[in-house]
C-alpha cells in the first residue's frame, strides 16, 4: 500500500516565531489550533463576509436617506444607538443560547418555562427598555450639545416603533440560528455575532425610516412617545423584580451595561462621526467607516462569546493575564481579522468605484488604511473582550450579558479613531 507523502507546512516568518516564544505560545501550537478549529474559521469567515455585504447595503440606504435625516433633526444621533442596541441585546442573546447549547440547558420549545422562552422574555424586556432609553439619551445629549432636535416624545416614538420592528426580525433570526446550531452542531459562538450584527445593521435603519412616518400624525406620535416612556419604565421595574431567576438576572445585569453602551453609541454618532467628516478629506474613505466599525464589533463579539462559553464550562480560568486558551482564541480572532479587514478594504474600494460622484483611491491605498487601522483595533477589541468576560465572571456575573455590549460600544467609539490614526500616519487622501 502506497503511503501518501506529507507536504510540509511553510516556515512562518521569524518575527512570528519570536512573538510566540515571548508569550509562551509556539507558532506550531497556533497552527495546530487553527487546523483543529478549521470549521470555526470557515463558519466565522462566511458570517463576516455576509456581514460585510449587509453593512455596505446599510451604508447605501443611509446615503439615500439624506433628505429624511435633514428633515428630522436628532435622527442622526439616534441611528448609531438604535443599531448598537439591537446588536448588543441580540448578540448577548445569541451568546447565552450558545452557552445553553454547550451546557445542555437549551431546548427548542418556546414556553414560559423553557430555557429558550425565558431568554426571549428577558430580551423582550430589554428591547422595550433600551428603545425608550435610546430616544431619551439621544434627545438629551443633542440638547446638551446645542444641536437641533425634534421633541422628546417624537424621538422616543421613532425609537420605540423602529426598535420593535427591527427586534421582531432579529428574534426570528436568532431563534432559527440557535435551533439550527443545536440540530446540525455548528458553533453558534462563531457565527452568531457577525450575522446578528449584519442583520441589525440591515434592518434597523429601514425600520427607523419607516417609523418616522408616525410624525405625519402628530397626536399619534406624542401618544406613542408617552406610552413608550411609561412602558419602558414599567418594563424595567417588572424585569428587575421578576420572580423567575434567569430573567431577573439577565435584566439586572444587562441594564447598567446597556445604559453605558447606548450613551457611548450616541456620543459616537454625535461627536466622533461629526469630527470624522472634517478629517476624512477623501470621500472614498467615508465609505470605510460603517463596515470597519461593524467588523470590529463582530470580531470582538465572536471572541467574547467564545471566552464566555469556555468560562461557563470551566475550560478557561479568569486570570488577570490571559492564559494559553485565551491566547489561542485571540490568535484565531487575529486570523479572521486579517481576512475581515482585507475584505473591508476591497469592498470599500469597490463601493467607492460604484457610487456616483466619489473619486476612488487606489486599491493599495485603501487596503493600507484598513489593515493598519485593523492592526490598531485588534488589541483594543481583544482586551475589551477578555477583560469584560474575565472580570464579570470573577465577580459572579454572567459574561454573556456583559461581553458583547461592552465590546461593541467600545469599538463604535474607537473604530473611527483607529481609522483616523491610520489615515494620519499614511497621509492618504490629503
Amino acid at each position: 500500500m502506497a503511503h501518501r507523502r506529507r507536504v510540509p507546512l511553510p516556515h512562518p516568518p521569524r518575527i512570528l516565531k519570536l512573538l510566540g516564544r515571548a508569550i509562551g505560545l509556539p507558532f506550531s501550537e497556533v497552527t495546530h489550533y487553527w487546523a483543529q478549529e478549521s470549521r470555526s474559521i470557515r463558519t466565522g469567515s462566511s458570517a463576516l463576509a455576509l456581514g460585510l455585504g449587509a453593512t455596505l447595503i446599510a451604508g447605501i440606504v443611509l446615503a439615500s436617506a439624506e433628505d429624511e435625516l435633514e428633515a428630522i433633526p436628532g435622527l442622526l444621533a439616534l441611528i448609531p444607538a438604535a443599531i448598537g442596541m439591537r446588536g448588543a441585546i441580540f448578540g448577548a442573546l445569541g451568546s447565552r443560547l450558545a452557552t445553553g447549547i454547550l451546557t445542555g440547558e437549551f431546548d427548542r420549545r418556546i414556553s414560559r418555562k423553557s430555557y429558550l422562552g425565558r431568554q426571549i422574555e428577558a430580551s423582550t424586556i430589554l428591547s422595550v427598555a433600551s428603545a425608550t432609553q435610546a430616544g431619551l439619551i439621544a434627545w438629551a445629549i443633542s440638547r446638551a450639545l446645542g444641536l437641533r432636535t425634534i421633541g422628546l416624545l417624537e424621538l422616543v416614538a421613532i425609537s420605540l416603533v423602529g426598535g420593535m420592528l427591527a427586534s421582531l426580525v432579529l428574534f426570528i433570526v436568532v431563534i432559527v440560528m440557535a435551533r439550527r446550531s443545536d440540530a446540525v452542531g455548528f458553533n453558534l459562538d462563531d457565527a452568531g455575532a457577525p450575522i446578528i450584527t449584519a442583520t441589525g445593521d440591515l434592518v434597523t435603519l429601514p425600520a427607523l425610516l419607516v417609523a418616522t412616518l408616525i410624525l405625519r400624525v402628530p397626536t399619534l406620535a406624542l401618544v406613542t412617545g408617552a406610552v413608550g416612556l411609561i412602558g419602558g419604565t414599567i418594563a424595567v421595574i417588572l424585569g428587575i423584580r421578576q420572580r423567575e431567576p434567569t430573567i431577573r438576572r439577565v435584566v439586572r445585569e444587562s441594564l447598567i451595561v446597556l445604559t453605558i453602551a447606548v450613551t457611548v453609541d450616541v456620543l459616537a454618532g454625535v461627536v466622533v462621526e461629526a469630527r470624522a467628516e472634517e478629517q476624512f478629506n477623501a470621500a472614498a474613505l467615508l465609505v470605510l467607516i460603517p463596515p470597519f466599525i461593524a467588523n470590529c464589533g463582530s470580531l470582538g463579539g465572536m471572541l467574547s462569546s467564545r471566552l464566555a462559553s469556555k468560562l461557563h464550562v470551566g475550560v478557561l480560568v479568569p486570570r488577570v493575564v490571559p492564559g494559553r486558551i485565551a491566547l489561542l482564541d485571540l490568535s484565531l480572532t487575529t486570523l479572521l481579522a486579517a481576512l475581515a479587514f482585507t475584505g473591508v478594504g476591497l469592498a470599500g474600494w469597490l463601493a467607492a468605484v460604484i457610487v456616483p460622484g466619489v473619486e476612488p483611491l487606489s486599491v493599495a491605498a485603501t487596503l493600507s488604511v484598513t489593515l493598519l487601522a485593523g492592526l490598531f483595533a485588534l488589541p483594543i477589541l481583544g482586551f475589551a473582550a477578555y477583560a469584560s468576560a474575565a472580570t464579570s465572571f470573577r465577580f459572579g456575573f454572567d459574561p454573556d450579558n456583559h461581553g458583547i455590549p461592552i465590546v461593541t460600544a467600545t469599538m463604535d467609539l474607537t473604530g473611527v479613531l483607529c481609522l483616523l490614526g491610520a489615515i494620519t500616519i499614511l497621509q492618504v487622501g490629503v
